[in-house]
C-alpha cells in the first residue's frame, strides 16, 4: 500500500471536517430571495456559512455534520417557498472517495507468526484494504478499508474461509452519503413507500426521496450498508434504481466551468409521444446528459425547449439523444439560436400579490408570441422575451390590460443575453383571445374540499348545483352526489376559499357545510370547552395549548362553547388536549358528529321532517277530499232547496249541477258550499304548506334553473289560482250554479307529495344501510389499561374510543368489539369479520396477530394495542372509500342529468301546448270536450273549456316526475358498492361499476395474485433407506440448522418444519457458517427431545397437506415404502437415549462438490426438474451423506384455478403477465389453466401490453398487487388489487379486494352486471312512466274514457319515485355463492383437462408470437432472492402439481 494512501486514511481517521453541501434552489427572482435565504439559513444550528448565486441557482453551504444534515437543510430551503434539492456534498468522505473504516476483527486459531503473515499477505490483496495489522498476542486484527468496496463482515468472511474463527468486534466508519436514481415512482405514495421500506434498513441514517428529480438521497453507515446494497433494495421494491456515475466531477470546478462556458436554447420537434410518461422520460434522460442545463417537454405542443452548454454539446447532438429514445426528433426551424427573438420591459400597475404574478406569468407564458416571461411584484413590471416577427410590445400591454392591469411598455428593447430566465413549468394554462382571458390553474395547485348538501330532491338540484359552481372563479370540477347529500369540489386556493363555495350553494337555496378533512399527519379534534366567561378565558386557552407540543393551530369561540384544535398525530392526541384544557381550570368533552354522518346516510331528518309534514298535510287533505267526494257522490234529498228561493218554488226547482255533475248547495249565486269548504282548506295548504316549495322554487329561477320544486308549484299556484278567479267571476255575474274548481289540487297533491317522499327516503336510507351500518361498528368506548414490566394490569379506566392514542394498551373481553386496529399482546381468540372482510368463518387471534377495528372478540380476553386510530383505521378507510365510491357517478348518469336539466322546461311546455290545444278543440265542437253539454244550460260554454283545458294543463304538470330518472342510478349504484363492501369488495365509484361489466379481458399479475408471493416448500425427496434418515428426522435436523439463516429459502423450510413437525421449538446449532452464493454449514444437535415428542400420526395428516396444494414427499432409494417409516421412525426413537451431533451441509451441487460430496445424477435430475419451472431445489447432508432434495418454489392460491374457470364462464379472456421466466409462467398458467401467457414482462412494459389489448378493442381489467402493477392498474379500464398488497396499488385500483381471494374478482363483475341491468330497467321503467303518464294526463286517450284529474296524477307521480328505489333495493339480494356451489362435475371435468392437456400460448415480453427457447432475463422471486446456481434449462420431465394419489398420505415415486 502507497505511503501517501496510508496517510490519507490516518488523517481522516484522527480528524473530524466540516463540510459543504451544494444544493440546487429553483425559484428565485432577485437578490432579495438571495439574502432572504441566506439570512435565514444562516441562523440554522450547524451552519458555518452560506453563499447564495442568483444566476447559478445555487447555494454553497459550510456545516457541522454533527449538528444538521443536507437534508434538514434543503427541507428548510423548501418550506421558505423555493424549490431546492441537494447537488453534492464536498469536504465528506463522500465527494472526495475517501470512504475509509475501521474495525477490530477477534481471531481464534493462530499458532505462529507465519499465521499472522498469511493473514496480512491475503487480506492486503483484497480491493478496498487500506491497511491491516494482525497482533498474534491480541488474538485479533486491525484493519482499515474503502467502506464502499468492502464491510468488516466480508473482511470477517474471508479470515473464516483461511481456516481460522474470525468475529469482527467492533467498526468505526462515519456516516457517508450517496444518491441514487429511481425510476417508476408514480406518486408521493410511491415516495413514501420507498422512505419508510429503506429508512427502516440496517445502517440507513436518513432517507430522503424527490419524486421530481427521481432521485433518493440517503446518508448512511458503511458498517451496515453500502450504494450497491441500498440500490439492490429499491430495485426489489418493483423501481429501477442505479447510481450515478464514479467520475463525478468536483462542483466547484463544475460551478466554474458553467461560469465561462455560454448557454443556449433550442427547440426540438418530437413525433411519437403519446403521454405524459414519455414526456417524462425524455425529460429525465436527457437532464441526466452532459452539458444539459434545462429541458422542457410539451405533449401538446410536440416538442422540447432545451437549455444547453455549446461547448459541449449542440441541438443536432441533442435531436440525436432523443431519437435514439425511440421518438422521432429534428431541430426546429430557427429553433438552435435566439433569432427572431427580443426582449421588452413592460410597466405593470395593479398587482398586489403573487397571485396577480402567477396569473400574469402563467397566461402570458402560453400566448404563442411569447417564448418567456418574468414578472416582479416589487418593482411593478415584467420582461418578455418574445419572437417579434410574431407579436409587438404593444400587443402583449393589451394581452396584460385584458386581464384587467395597467400596462406600459419601457422605452427600449433589452437584450435577450441579458435577461436571466430558466426554463420553467408554467403554474397555469390560458388561452388568450381578443376579448377575454379564462385562467386554469395546473392540477397540482389544486385541492379538493367535501360539503354536506341538504334540500337537494332530484337530478335537476344536482345539474343547478353543478352547472352554477363550475361558473364560480376558482372552480375546478363540481361532482355532486344526489344520493349521500355530498359534493366533491376540486378548486385553486388562491381564488376561493371552501367556506366560501359553501356560501355559494347557500345562494343556490340549499343548505351546504364544509366536511373537516384531516391532512397526512394531522387530526382535527372540536371540544364543548365549558367554564369559559370572557375573551380572556379564550385568550388562556388558545394560547397555552398552542404552547403545547403538537398543537398546530387552536381555535375557541365563546358564543358557542366550542374550540378547535388541528394536532400532530406523531406527537399528540385527544386526550392530551383535554387533560391540557382541564388543567387550565375549565371542562372539554369531545363534541363528536359520528351519529350526525349516521344520520345523514340512514335520512332520519328527512324521513322525519316529511312523516310530520305529511300527517300535517292530512289534517287538510283528508277534508277536502270527504268534502270533494260527498259532493262527487252524493244527492241531496229534496227538502233541500236553493237557498234564497221562494218556498213556493222549492217543490218545483231542480237541484243545480256543474259542468262535472256535481250537486251543488248554493250559499249564494256562484258560491257554492263545496267550493267554500275546499277554499278554506286549500288557502293555509296553499300559503303556509307549501312555503317550501315557492322559496326552493324561487331561489331555483333566480340562478335560471329548474327543478321538481318548479313543477309542483306552477300546478299547485295555477290551480288554486284559476279556481280562485272563476269564483269570484262566477260570484260576480251571479250565476246559477257554482264552477268547477281545483282547489282540492293543493291539499292532496301535498299529501302525495309528502307520502311520496316519506317513502322515497325511507328507501334511500336502506339505499344507504351498508354505509349506516359500517359507521355503526365503530366501538364508542374502550377500556384503557395500565401495564406493568410483567406484563400485568396495574389499573384500568373506561375512554371513548375518539381519545385514544396509538400505542394505548386495551383490553377486549369476549363479545365486545375491538376499538381500533391494533396488535395483540396478550391472550388469544377468534374475531369475528364478516362485516368488515365478508369472511363468514371467526379468525383465530394470538399473540404478534393484527386485529380490525370494529370486528368482534367472541372467545378469550385480548390485551391489544393500538396501531392505527381515529381516522387511520381500516374501517374509516372503508368507509371514506365507500363514501366517496357513492359520491362518484356513473357515466349513464350524465344522461339521466342532462334529461334532467331539460325536463321542466319541456314539461312546461307541454302543458301550455295542452291548454292551447284543448282551447281550440273546444271552441271548435264543444262536445268533443262534454259530450252532455247543453247550450242553453246553467253552464256556459267558455266555462267548460277552460276548466277541461286547464283541468289537462295542471295533471300534466303534477304527474311528471324527472325525480324517477334522477333516482334510478345513483340508488343502484349506492345499493351496489354497499352490497360490495358487506361482501368484501369496494368498488370505487359508479363509473369503474359501469366500466365493469363491459370487460371482454382479465389480465392476472403472477406473483403475490395468482401466486402467493412466499416461498413454501414444494417437495421433499430422500434419498437414503428410513434406517439411515427418517423423514422426520431429516426435518428436524434441516429445520434446526435453517433456523439460524435470514435467507427467505431457509425461512420457508423453517415454517414447514415447524407446521409439520407442530411445534415451535428446534434444536441447538453450533459452528454456523453461510456462504453466500452456496449454502451453509453447521452442527446439529439436541433434536432428540423433539423427536421423542413427535405425534407421528399428526405428522402423516400435516406433511404433504401444507399451503394451497399437496407437497410432493418421495424417496428416490430403491426399495422404500411408506409403510416402513413409522415403524423405522417408532424403532429410532424409542432407542434415542442420548443427543447426538451433526455435521449439516445445506446448499446447491457446487457448495457440495467444495464439501467433497458427489451429486448423483438421480440427485441432479430431480433437482433440474424443478430449476427448470422456476423453483428453488437446495441438497441437504448428514454427516457427509447427501440426503436429501428440499424444493421450494412461490405457490399457487387455491382458489386460483376456480376463479380463472369462472371468468370464462362468464365468456372472458384470461391472460397471464409477469416478469418471471418462461418456464416458471408456463408451470403456472397449466396449474390454473389460462392458455394465453406473457412472460419475461418488464414492469413498464405491462403498460405497453394493457394498451396493445386495449387498442384491439377491448375492456381491460388487470388484478395485481405490487408497487410494480400500480402503473398497468391505473392504465387498465378496471384496476382490481388485491387488499394485501401495497398502498400504491390499492390507491391506483378501481376496485379493491379486501380478502386476498382471487373469486372476489367473479364475485366483482357478477355484481356489476346486476347493478348495470338494475339501471337499466330503473331507466325504461322511469322513462316509460312518462312516456305514457304524460299524454294520458294531457287527455289524449279520452276517447277511450282514460283521463286522469289532477290529484290522480299527483298520487301517480308520488308513487313513481318509490318505485324506482324500492327497485334498487333488490340488489340487496345479491349474495357470493359458495366455494362448494362452484364445484361442479363441470368444473371438475375442466380441472383434469387443464392439467392433461398442455395447449399454452406463451410469449415473450410484448411479443405476440410464440417465443423460442431464450434465455430468462429475470427469475423467479426465489431465484431473485438467492444467488444460487442456474441449471441450464431443459425439457420438463413431471409437473410440480401433479397428484396422482391424492388418498395416500404419502406419494411414493422410484426414480432410481
Amino acid at each position: 500500500m502507497p505511503g501517501d494512501a496510508k496517510m490519507t486514511w490516518k488523517k481522516v481517521a484522527s480528524e473530524e471536517m466540516d463540510r459543504t453541501v451544494v444544493v440546487s434552489i429553483e425559484g428565485m427572482t432577485c437578490q432579495s430571495c438571495v439574502k432572504n435565504i441566506e439570512n435565514n439559513i444562516a441562523k440554522e444550528k450547524g451552519v458555518l456559512d452560506i453563499k447564495v448565486i442568483l444566476e447559478d441557482n445555487e447555494a454553497t453551504i459550510k456545516y457541522r455534520p454533527s449538528e444538521t444534515s443536507p437534508p434538514v437543510l434543503v427541507e428548510k430551503i423548501d418550506n421558505m417557498g423555493f424549490e431546492a434539492k441537494i447537488k453534492d456534498i464536498q469536504g465528506s468522505a463522500y465527494s472526495r472517495g475517501d470512504n475509509s473504516s475501521e474495525a477490530v476483527i477477534d481471531i481464534v486459531g493462530m499458532t505462529c507468526m507465519s499465521c499472522v503473515h498469511t493473514i496480512e499477505n491475503n487480506i492486503g490483496k483484497l480491493d478496498g484494504i487500506y491497511h491491516i495489522s494482525v497482533s498474534l498476542e491480541k488474538n485479533c486484527a486491525e484493519v482499515t478499508f474503502d467502506a464502499q468496496k468492502l464491510n468488516a463482515s466480508k473482511i470477517s468472511s474471508e479470515i473464516d474461509e483461511m481456516g481460522f474463527e474470525a468475529k469482527v468486534r467492533h467498526s468505526n466508519s462515519r456516516n457517508l452519503a450517496t444518491r441514487i436514481h429511481v425510476e417508476g415512482m408514480t406518486c408521493q405514495s410511491c415516495v413514501r413507500n420507498i422512505e419508510s421500506h429503506i429508512g427502516q434498513k440496517l445502517g440507513v441514517i436518513e432517507i430522503r426521496v424527490s419524486l421530481a428529480d427521481k432521485e433518493a438521497f440517503i446518508i448512511y453507515d458503511p458498517k451496515g450498508t453500502n450504494p450497491d446494497k441500498l440500490r439492490d433494495d429499491i430495485d426489489e421494491m418493483g423501481f429501477e434504481a442505479s447510481l450515478p456515475p464514479a467520475d463525478v466531477v468536483d462542483e466547484f470546478e463544475a460551478i466554474a466551468s458553467r461560469k465561462t462556458s455560454g448557454e443556449a436554447e433550442c427547440v426540438i420537434d418530437i413525433e411519437g409521444m403519446t403521454c405524459g410518461s414519455c414526456v417524462k422520460n425524455i425529460e429525465s434522460n436527457i437532464s441526466s446528459k452532459r452539458g444539459i442545463k434545462g429541458i422542457k417537454v410539451s405533449l401538446e405542443n410536440k416538442n422540447g425547449v432545451v437549455k444547453y452548454d455549446p461547448s459541449v454539446t449542440d441541438a443536432g447532438k441533442i435531436a440525436e439523444m432523443i431519437d435514439d429514445m425511440g421518438f422521432g426528433a429534428t431541430v426546429a426551424e430557427g429553433g438552435g439560436s435566439t433569432e427572431g427573438l427580443a426582449t421588452v420591459l413592460i410597466n405593470i400597475r395593479g398587482m398586489t400579490c403573487n397571485s396577480c404574478v402567477k396569473t400574469i406569468e402563467g397566461k402570458m407564458a402560453e400566448h404563442p408570441g411569447v417564448k418567456n416571461v418574468k414578472v416582479s411584484l416589487a418593482n411593478q413590471e415584467g420582461v418578455f422575451v418574445y419572437y417579434f416577427n410574431k407579436v409587438t410590445p404593444a400587443m402583449l400591454c393589451e394581452a396584460v390590460d385584458d386581464m384587467g392591469f395597467d400596462a406600459t411598455a419601457a422605452d427600449g428593447l433589452l437584450n435577450p443575453s441579458h435577461v436571466t430566465s430558466s426554463i420553467r413549468s408554467s403554474a397555469s394554462q390560458a388561452s388568450i383571445g381578443q376579448s377575454s382571458v379564462r385562467f386554469h390553474a395546473d392540477e397540482d395547485d389544486m385541492e379538493k374540499c367535501f360539503l354536506v348538501v341538504r334540500g337537494m330532491t332530484c337530478a335537476s338540484c344536482v345539474a343547478t348545483i353543478e352547472k352554477n359552481l363550475i361558473k364560480v372563479e376558482g372552480v375546478k370540477s363540481v361532482l355532486v352526489a344526489l344520493m349521500a347529500q355530498k359534493a366533491e369540489v376540486k378548486y385553486d386556493p388562491e381564488y376561493i376559499l371552501p367556506s366560501q363555495i359553501a356560501t355559494a350553494i347557500d345562494d343556490l337555496g340549499f343548505s351546504a357545510s364544509v366536511v373537516e378533512q384531516e391532512g397526512d399527519g394531522q387530526g382535527v379534534v372540536e371540544l364543548t370547552i365549558t367554564g369559559m366567561t370572557c375573551s380572556s378565558c379564550v385568550h388562556l386557552i388558545e394560547s397555552s395549548l398552542k404552547k403545547t407540543p403538537g398543537i398546530l393551530s387552536a381555535t375557541v369561540a365563546l358564543s358557542t362553547s366550542t374550540g378547535k384544535f388541528v394536532y400532530d398525530t406523531e406527537v399528540t392526541g385527544p386526550r392530551t388536549i383535554i387533560e391540557a384544557v382541564k388543567a387550565l381550570g375549565f371542562d372539554a368533552f369531545l363534541l363528536t358528529d359520528d351519529d350526525r354522518k349516521a344520520a345523514r346516510y340512514d335520512h332520519r331528518h328527512d324521513i322525519r321532517r316529511w312523516r310530520n309534514s305529511f300527517l300535517l298535510s292530512l289534517v287538510f287533505g283528508i277534508p277536502a277530499m270527504t268534502v270533494m267526494m260527498y259532493f262527487m257522490f252524493s244527492k241531496p234529498t229534496h227538502h233541500h232547496a236553493v237557498m234564497g228561493a221562494n218556498d213556493s218554488n222549492a217543490s218545483t226547482t231542480p237541484m243545480p249541477t256543474n259542468s262535472d255533475g256535481h250537486y251543488q248547495l248554493m250559499i249564494m249565486p256562484g258560491l257554492s258550499v263545496e267550493n267554500l269548504l275546499l277554499f278554506i282548506l286549500a288557502t293555509p295548504v296553499q300559503f303556509i304548506g307549501g312555503r317550501y316549495f315557492y322559496i326552493q322554487a324561487y331561489k331555483a329561477l333566480k340562478h335560471r334553473a329548474t327543478n321538481m320544486d318548479v313543477l309542483v308549484v306552477l300546478a299547485t299556484t295555477i290551480s288554486y289560482t284559476y279556481s280562485v278567479i272563476v269564483v269570484i267571476v262566477a260570484m260576480a255575474l251571479e250565476e246559477a250554479v257554482s264552477p268547477v274548481t281545483f282547489f282540492e289540487t293543493t291539499p292532496m297533491l301535498m299529501v302525495f307529495i309528502a307520502l311520496g317522499r316519506w317513502l322515497e327516503h325511507i328507501a334511500k336510507g336502506k339505499t344507504s344501510e351498508a354505509l349506516a351500518k359500517l359507521l355503526s361498528l365503530q366501538a364508542s368506548e374502550a377500556v384503557l389499561v395500565d401495564l406493568d414490566k410483567e406484563g400485568n394490569v396495574i389499573h384500568e379506566e373506561t375512554i371513548e374510543v375518539d381519545l385514544l392514542h396509538r400505542g394505548d394498551y386495551l383490553k377486549v373481553v369476549p363479545g365486545e368489539k375491538i376499538p381500533v386496529d391494533a396488535r395483540v399482546v396478550q391472550g388469544s381468540s377468534t374475531c369475528d369479520e364478516s362485516l368488515i372482510t365478508g369472511e363468514s368463518m371467526p379468525v383465530p387471534k394470538s399473540v404478534g396477530n393484527s386485529v380490525i377495528g370494529g370486528s368482534i372478540n367472541q372467545h378469550g380476553m385480548l390485551i391489544i394495542e393500538a396501531t392505527h386510530v381515529g381516522a387511520d383505521t381500516t374501517l374509516s378507510q372503508i368507509v371514506k372509500l365507500v363514501e366517496e365510491a357513492q359520491t362518484s357517478k356513473a357515466p349513464i348518469q350524465n344522461l339521466a342529468d342532462k334529461i334532467a336539466g331539460y325536463f321542466v322546461p319541456i314539461v312546461c311546455t307541454l302543458s301550455t301546448v295542452t291548454l292551447v290545444c284543448w282551447v281550440i278543440i273546444g271552441y271548435v265542437d264543444v262536445r268533443n270536450i262534454d259530450p252532455q253539454f247543453m247550450e242553453d244550460g246553467p253552464v256556459l260554454r267558455s266555462e267548460v273549456i277552460f276548466q277541461k283545458a286547464f283541468q289537462y294543463a295542471i295533471t300534466v304538470l303534477s304527474i311528471a316526475c324527472p325525480c324517477a330518472l334522477g333516482l334510478a342510478t345513483p340508488t343502484a349504484v349506492m345499493v351496489g358498492t354497499g352490497v360490495g363492501a358487506t361482501n368484501g369488495i369496494l368498488i370505487k365509484g359508479g363509473e369503474p361499476l359501469e366500466t365493469t361489466h363491459k370487460v371482454k379481458c382479465v389480465v392476472f399479475d403472477k406473483t403475490g395474485t395468482i401466486t402467493k408471493g412466499v416461498p413454501e416448500v414444494a417437495r421433499v425427496s430422500l434419498f437414503v433407506k428410513e434406517n439411515v434418515c427418517s423423514f422426520v428426522k431429516l426435518l428436524a435436523i434441516a429445520g434446526t440448522a435453517e433456523n439460524s439463516s435470514e435467507h427467505p429459502i431457509a425461512a420457508a423450510i423453517v415454517k414447514y418444519a415447524k407446521k409439520t413437525l407442530a411445534t415451535e421449538a428446534l434444536g441447538k446449532v453450533t459452528d454456523f457458517q453461510a456462504v453466500p452464493g452456496c449454502g451453509l454449514k453447521c452442527k446439529v444437535s439436541q433434536t432428540e427431545t423433539l423427536l421423542n415428542n413427535i405425534d407421528l400420526a399428526g405428522v402423516n395428516n400435516r406433511k404433504n397437506q401444507f399451503g394451497s396444494m399437496r407437497i410432493k414427499i418421495d424417496s428416490v432409494s430403491e426399495g422404500s415404502g411408506d409403510s416402513l417409516s413409522l415403524q423405522i421412525e417408532n424403532a429410532m426413537l424409542m432407542g434415542a437415549a442420548s443427543s447426538s451431533t451433526y455435521e449439516v451441509l445445506i446448499g446447491n451441487r457446487e457448495w457440495m462438490n467444495r464439501n467433497g460430496l458427489l451429486v448423483s445424477d438421480a440427485m441432479d435430475s430431480v433437482m433440474t426438474e424443478h430449476e427448470n419451472q422456476g423453483h428453488t431445489a437446495v441438497l441437504c447432508a448428514i454427516d457427509g451423506v447427501v440426503t436429501a432434495m428440499l424444493a421450494v418454489a412461490d405457490t399457487v392460491k387455491s382458489e386460483a384455478h376456480l376463479a380463472v374457470h369462472c371468468l370464462k364462464e362468464l365468456g372472458l379472456q384470461v391472460i397471464l403477465l409477469t416478469g418471471d421466466n418462461q418456464k416458471t409462467a408456463r408451470a403456472i398458467a397449466k396449474q390454473v389453466g389460462i392458455r394465453r401467457v406473457f412472460a419475461e414482462v418488464l414492469p413498464s412494459h405491462k403498460v405497453k401490453k394493457v394498451k396493445m389489448l386495449q387498442k384491439a378493442g377491448m375492456k381491460v381489467a388487470m388484478v395485481g398487487d405490487g408497487v410494480n402493477d400500480s402503473p398497468a392498474l391505473a392504465q387498465a379500464n378496471v384496476g382490481i388489487a388485491i387488499g394485501t398488497g401495497t398502498d400504491v396499488a390499492v390507491e391506483a385500483a378501481d376496485i379493491v379486494l379486501i380478502k386476498n381471494d382471487l373469486l372476489d374478482v367473479y364475485y366483482a363483475i357478477k355484481l356489476s352486471r346486476m347493478t348495470v341491468r338494475r339501471i337499466r330497467l330503473n331507466f325504461l321503467s322511469a322513462s316509460v312512466y312518462n312516456i305514457i303518464g304524460i299524454p294520458i294526463a294531457a287527455g289524449m286517450f279520452v276517447p277511450l274514457g282514460l283521463s286522469l284529474k289532477p290529484w290522480m296524477a299527483s298520487a301517480a307521480m308520488a308513487m313513481s319515485s318509490v318505485s324506482v328505489v324500492s327497485a334498487s333495493l333488490l340488489l340487496k339480494l345479491f349474495h357470493k355463492p359458495s366455494k362448494e356451489k362452484l364445484l361442479t362435475q363441470d368444473y371438475s371435468k375442466r380441472y383434469a383437462e387443464d392439467q392433461e392437456y398442455d395447449n399454452i400460448s406463451l410469449h415473450r415480453g410484448l411479443d405476440e408470437d410464440n417465443s423460442g427457447p431464450r434465455s430468462s432475463k429475470q427469475g423467479s422471486i426465489l431465484s431473485r432472492l438467492s444467488n444460487w446456481r442456474a441449471i441450464t434449462p431443459g425439457p420438463d420431465k413431471r409437473s410440480l402439481l401433479d397428484n396422482d394419489n391424492p388418498e395416500d398420505e404419502i406419494e411414493m415415486e422410484e426414480t432410481v
